[in-house]
């Protein structure tokens, strides 16, 4: 007979989550990309992955440790939603957070409606922001910390490689190249950064951070942040 893994856990659904057309909103914001674009920053490949894995390794520092706190236990949601809303001290940071924060439970809810309920109704009074959010949803729907924490980190990249594409900076295949040679980077930053809780948080990539904070002075825009 065949073995089905518990409902919650299985497959279809984490790739539901990381598909590219499951409308969360990441494909609004480049993480600062943009700016340091436009700044001449990052005007090539080479420049890019380096922006890349300072980015990814900031989503390790700044962000898994509130989804794993928030995932551990869901019930600390409150106090971690805060504690981001403080920590996130550029507008720009601050207020794209808070956006994706939303847009996620917004389609979460509209998907798995019930599993939802309670964590909709806290979030009434919350910030909402994405970090603490993305832990407690995911935990709602009963994906294992481990696969969250992966998902999380895979997101961040592919949000900026995508970002990457429809500015021009690489092609498709050479964005596709650059996550396939960083994933050993992705690793290294998962083996730092699984075990990390909001007493670990911390800001890796101060370079990164002013980028993003420059975002809304740009003459011209294609992304939120």
């Amino acid at each position: 007979m065949t073995q089905h893994p518990a409902p919650g856990t299985h497959s279809w659904l984490v790739w539901q989550l990381a598909d590219s057309a499951f409308p969360s909103g990441g494909f609004a914001h480049s993480s600062g990309l943009e700016a340091a674009w436009q700044m001449g920053e990052v005007p090539d490949g080479a420049a890019l992955r380096r922006f890349l894995r300072d980015a990814v390794a900031q989503a390790g520092r700044s962000g898994l440790p509130l989804v794993n706190t928030v995932h551990r236990d869901p019930g600390r949601l409150r106090d971690m939603d805060a504690l981001c809303d403080a920590f996130l001290t550029t507008t720009v940071a601050n207020r794209a957070s808070r956006i994706q924060g939303r847009s996620l439970l917004s389609t979460c809810v509209r998907v798995w409606g019930n599993r939802m309920t309670a964590l909709e109704h806290e979030a009434r009074s919350l910030c909402v922001h994405y970090a603490p959010v993305y832990g407690a949803a995911l935990r709602a729907l009963d994906i294992p910390l481990a696969t969250t924490q992966c998902l999380f980190l895979y997101l961040a990249a592919r949000g900026i490689l995508a970002a990457s594409v429809r500015l021009g900076i690489v092609g498709a295949f050479v964005a596709q190249q650059l996550q396939h040679e960083c994933a050993a980077d992705f690793d290294e930053t998962l083996d730092r950064c699984r075990d990390l809780d909001d007493a670990d948080l911390a800001q890796t990539a101060p370079l990164l951070d002013l980028y993003h904070s420059a975002h809304d002075r740009l003459y011209s825009r294609l992304f939120q942040s």
